[in-house]
């Protein structure tokens, strides 16, 4: 699906550089988001002996007791996908 947004600015200065510099820094935050929680997602798979993918399962099948580490992992992975969602729509903006 294509999506086309119209901006208009009375400003002097050209915006289309601004834009495009602010897509930049918000791209580079997400990696570094990802990164982090990459990283969050592989000390729980090592504490427990357990791919991401298999404790999902388990936990949403309701084979594991409520944890706080439980929780935390489970939201870790819902906010991976989500900056992982970011960044592919940014990825694919282009500036006309």
């Amino acid at each position: 699906m294509s999506q086309q947004i119209i901006i208009t600015t009375d400003s002097p200065t050209e915006i289309k550089p601004l834009i495009e510099s602010a897509i930049r820094t918000e791209l580079r935050m997400l990696e570094l988001g990802l990164h982090r929680t990459a990283r969050r997602l592989h000390a729980f798979e090592e504490q427990y002996q357990m791919s991401s993918e298999e404790f999902e399962r388990r936990w949403t099948a309701g084979q594991l007791p409520e944890s706080l580490d439980f929780i935390e992992w489970a939201g870790e992975i819902r906010t991976h996908r989500l900056l992982q969602a970011h960044r592919q729509a940014l990825q694919g903006v282009r500036l006309a």
